[in-house]
């Protein structure tokens, strides 16, 4: 298929799924920010920290305050990252590429973006939150169930689940380095009611908690948690399942046009490397730097993916 279409469809799935990853980290703060009884400006220093966006905040904001760093990660035009910016991008994407999507494919992406345009018209009151961010992940998953209920499982749809993989990664990774390096406020709290507190939270901001509770009996061992978000096979947003999405779609281009590229070698490198792995061995050397080396490692791989492919937004 031409270029620029295969760019097109990688970056609309990026676009997307980083929105509704955007929301997940939000949502995720406003969580662990309830469970302190100080100010949560900390948190939510931190929120902007992890998304990327601490320069740009600081260049309208002075301080930290809840309903500011909302506004600005759900609904900012200064923030290139915010919900409703990546929403748009992803419509406009889906509007270069319209000849590659299926009519139902288009739809979803235009009515979630008219739905999110009419919630985020005015600033997001905290009340709100819940809702708001219910609606973005049902906006998002429209469009992903009509991507597998109505396109061809060709090259199309490898480009757009090699988007959706990428980001996704990215974001449990970011998810997880929030809450254990970033949020606890001290080594002494873990193992407290704190503690359990915000693992049960990060495993509802990635919708697992039930998914969890069925293999672990709702035990909220950190262990477990741990492992269940970065090594287990069948959880559809663990760090090993995004990699080997990524391998399989990568290998589905590869039988579509006969031609291997080298971010391949490199997805599949990481893939193993993660099988070889137990939580024990990634404990043992440290969480937040293990977690630190895969953000590294799968910002390299999209890179890779980007210049074998000639994805450039």
């Amino acid at each position: 298929m031409l270029g620029r279409h295969a760019c097109g469809l990688y970056w609309m799935f990026r676009q997307l799924e980083r929105a509704e990853n955007t929301a997940r980290l939000v949502e995720a703060g406003f969580r662990m920010a309830l469970t302190r009884s100080v100010s949560a400006e900390g948190e939510w220093e931190s929120i902007i920290t992890t998304a990327g966006c601490r320069d740009a905040f600081l260049e309208v904001h002075d301080t930290f305050e809840t309903g500011p760093v909302i506004d600005f990660m759900m609904r900012s035009p200064d923030n290139p990252a915010s919900v409703m910016t990546l929403f748009e991008g992803a419509r406009r994407n889906a509007r270069q590429v319209r000849t590659s999507l299926t009519r139902d494919v288009w739809e979803a992406v235009n009515e979630g973006w008219m739905t999110l345009r009419e919630l985020l018209r005015r600033p997001v009151r905290i009340a709100e939150l819940p809702a708001l961010m219910s609606a973005v992940r049902q906006q998002s998953a429209l469009v992903r169930g009509q991507l597998y209920g109505t396109m061809l499982q060709d090259d199309i749809f490898a480009y757009a689940r090699l988007g959706t993989f990428v980001e996704r990664a990215d974001n449990t990774a970011r998810l997880l380095d929030v809450k254990y390096y970033v949020l606890l406020p001290a080594t002494s709290y873990v193992g407290s009611s704190l503690d359990n507190v915000q693992w049960e939270t990060v495993l509802r901001s990635v919708s697992a908690d039930r998914s969890y509770s069925w293999l672990h009996g709702g035990e909220n061992d950190p262990s477990h948690i741990a492992d269940f978000l970065i090594l287990d096979r069948h959880m559809p947003r663990s760090l090993y399942y995004c990699w080997c999405e990524i391998v399989d779609n990568l290998s589905a281009l590869e039988r579509e046009y006969d031609m291997r590229k080298p971010c391949q070698d490199m997805a599949e490198e990481g893939q193993a490397r993660l099988n070889r792995m137990t939580i024990d061995d990634i404990f043992a050397a440290g969480l937040h730097e293990f977690i630190t080396d895969f953000l590294s490692r799968n910002n390299a791989l999209g890179r890779q993916i980007e210049a074998d492919y000639r994805f450039y937004e």
